[in-house]
C-alpha cells in the first residue's frame, strides 16, 4: 500500500508544509509560541462539557475550522452519570493522540510509510488518594503504560526508533512526566 503521492503527502502528512514550518520557526522562533484553550461548563453532578474552539498561534488569534464539544463525567460506580469519559481517560487519550501524531509526522519526514499504527494506553489509579482516605496515596495515576503496534516499510528497529523519537518530542508526554506550573483563579459570587 503506497501512502505517498506526488504532492509530498506521506502517511497523511503534508511533508512540504511540515518542512516549511520547521524552516519558518528556525527563521522566526517567536512564531512557535502557541496558547491552546479549553472552556468548560458544569452540567450536573460530575458531568461537564468542554468546548475547544480558538487558540493563539503564529502571532495571532486563530480558530479551529469547527469547534468541538466534549462531555466529561464519571461512571455510575463513581457517582457519575457516565455521560462521557473521565478526565483521566481524556489524559490517556491525549497521550495516545500526541504520540501517534508525532509518530506519523516523524515517519513521514524520514521517508517511512506506515501501514498500521495502534496503541493501548493504561493508567493505574488508587481512589484512596482522591477520596482523601490515605494521604500516602497520590491523587493521580501511579503508573501509565503505552503499548504500540507499528507496521510500515521499515525494519522493526527503525519503527521502534520512530516511536522513541515521538516520545522524546511529545508535548503531552512532557506535561505528564515533568512538573508544569498550574495557577487557578476563582471568581465567586
Amino acid at each position: 500500500m503506497t501512502i505517498t503521492n506526488d504532492s509530498g503527502v506521506r502517511n497523511g502528512v503534508d511533508t512540504v508544509t511540515l518542512f516549511a514550518t520547521l524552516d519558518a520557526v528556525k527563521d522566526a522562533p517567536e512564531a512557535a509560541r502557541f496558547q491552546f484553550r479549553a472552556r468548560n461548563r458544569w452540567v450536573s453532578g460530575t458531568h461537564s462539557q468542554t468546548t475547544i474552539e480558538d487558540f493563539f498561534g503564529v502571532g495571532e488569534e486563530r480558530a479551529h475550522e469547527t469547534a468541538s464539544v466534549h462531555d466529561v463525567d464519571h461512571p455510575k460506580v463513581l457517582v457519575g452519570g457516565d455521560n462521557g469519559p473521565t478526565p483521566v481517560e481524556y489524559l490517556l487519550h491525549a497521550l495516545a493522540g500526541c504520540l501517534t501524531a508525532g509518530l506519523a509526522n516523524i515517519a513521514a519526514a524520514r521517508g517511512v510509510e506506515l501501514t498500521e499504527v495502534t496503541s493501548t494506553v493504561e493508567g493505574d489509579i488508587d481512589l484512596n488518594g482522591i477520596l482523601g482516605l490515605d494521604d500516602g496515596v497520590r491523587n493521580g495515576f501511579q503508573q501509565i503504560r503505552v503499548s504500540f503496534d507499528v507496521k510500515g516499510d521499515a525494519p522493526a528497529e527503525k519503527l521502534r526508533a520512530l516511536v522513541e523519537q515521538s516520545r522524546a518530542r511529545s508535548a503531552v508526554f512532557d506535561v505528564i512526566t515533568n512538573s508544569v506550573p498550574v495557577s487557578i483563579e476563582v471568581e465567586a459570587g
